[in-house]
């Protein structure tokens, strides 16, 4: 890692470690509203995400080696002093900074920061994990100091013990890139030193900058997770078919189904990410109608052929590329987003045609997000089916199938190809 990186750099991670921990931001929306960041070199803002990346990511351990480092062990910390020493501390033992650099700056950054007093402590605790630290790291249960306890039980009921394993050990580890593409994988795999995954994504490894890639400027792929590919196409054919997308922004899955040919109806109830989800159709040139609304108080004209709906959820199939969800959610969430979730189902389910499909996801981990809701709709109506998804149509990856034909993905899967996000699916037929 660059030991020359601005203080300015460390300051703005900072306040945006604040954000998420103290005030319960959502680290996206934190880093949108951070002025600060927009006057810092690439590299530097590149730094600043993966510096904060790492302290959520590995928050358990830091904490306890923290405390482990102090002079009476148990001491509690003050908020700002504990963060700047999460930050020296994710430095020093997984981003391998020079002792120097992450020593001195973070003692800068304490007296920048109105923490003077405390640059004494400072130092102290970071010297001692510059010496002790990554031996100290290397014995810890890295998986399970930083996954929070509700997370580990929840999965470890739902799954057992061992795929929970998996799970948190993925979560770990930094995502790869992925791409979906409109056309050409053979291609697009050779131009982008990427490997093609047999459900069809393309998986990058190497580093760079998205937007400067071969292909991204004129439209031929877009970012999305290997997962969350995964329920736009258990349609089948879309050739001039109706498909409303439901909670559609930012839009990775209303581009799949254009580039199948359907005509889309991208629903959110967010104006501002409907903004996005065109920008990004415009690239790809793909054309969607677009409504700002909410889809379960939104009235459609007709029933569609085929509806989407990839439901607001807890995220935390997510952590693995937004480390920060494991901080923010509760259990509380997943009671509440649950609601959420049955309401607009019940209606997503009245927009179907007789005869046509409905593909409910979710990028959540938790079973009263995925297999809960849709046990419960097929126990309410009579009017649904469930029509399994087929090994054949996520390439062969029987693995992915529940018992039930339902697809069940989890960051422990194909841990060999790097993995993919925890994602749930289910298709059902509206009955003729």
């Amino acid at each position: 890692m660059r030991d020359d990186t601005t203080l300015a750099a460390r300051s703005a991670a900072l306040d945006l470690v604040e954000s998420v921990l103290a005030r319960h931001v959502p680290f996206d929306d934190a880093w949108e509203a951070h002025k600060g960041l927009r006057e810092l070199e690439p590299r530097d803002r590149a730094f600043v995400r993966l510096l904060c990346a790492t302290v959520f990511r590995r928050l358990g351990q830091i904490d306890v080696l923290i405390q482990s480092s102090l002079a009476k062990p148990g001491d509690q910390l003050k908020a700002p002093v504990q963060n700047l020493l999460r930050l020296g501390a994710a430095q020093l033992l997984f981003l391998s900074t020079p002792a120097h650099a992450a020593v001195d700056t973070t003692v800068e950054l304490a007296v920048a920061r109105r923490q003077a007093p405390y640059k004494g402590l400072i130092n102290a605790v970071l010297r001692r994990l510059s010496r002790e630290g990554a031996e100290l790291a290397a014995a810890q249960d890295a998986g399970r100091l930083n996954t929070p306890d509700w997370l580990w039980l929840a999965w470890r009921k739902a799954f057992g013990t061992g795929a929970t394993r998996a799970i948190v050990q993925a979560h770990l580890a930094e995502a790869p890139l992925d791409i979906t593409l409109k056309s050409d994988a053979a291609l697009w795999a050779e131009r982008l030193e990427a490997d093609l995954l047999p459900t069809g994504t393309l998986r990058r490894t190497a580093g760079g900058q998205v937007t400067e890639m071969p292909g991204f400027a004129e439209g031929a792929w877009w970012v999305q997770d290997a997962a969350a590919a995964l329920p736009a196409r258990l349609f089948g054919d879309l050739s001039g078919k109706t498909v409303y997308d439901l909670c559609a922004a930012p839009g990775g899955k209303t581009a799949q189904l254009a580039a199948a040919g359907a005509r889309v109806v991208a629903v959110d109830r967010s104006d501002k990410r409907l903004d996005r989800l065109r920008e990004n159709m415009a690239r790809l040139g793909l054309e969607a109608e677009t409504v700002a609304a909410d889809a379960a108080a939104w009235t459609p004209d007709g029933q569609a052929d085929a509806v989407l709906l990839d439901a607001p959820c807890s995220a935390t199939g997510t952590i693995r590329r937004h480390p920060d969800v494991a901080r923010l959610k509760t259990e509380g969430d997943v009671e509440k987003l649950g609601r959420v979730q049955a309401r607009l189902l019940n209606r997503a389910a009245d927009m179907v045609k007789p005869g046509g499909l409905l593909v409910y996801g979710t990028c959540s981990l938790q079973p009263e997000e995925g297999e809960a809701q849709v046990a419960a709709i097929l126990s309410r109506r009579s009017d649904l089916e469930r029509v399994p998804v087929q090994a054949s149509e996520v390439g062969g990856l029987a693995e992915l199938l529940t018992p039930d034909g339902d697809l069940r993905a989890t960051p422990g899967l194909l841990a060999e190809k790097g993995g993919m996000d925890g994602f749930f699916v289910s298709r059902m037929r509206k009955r003729g």
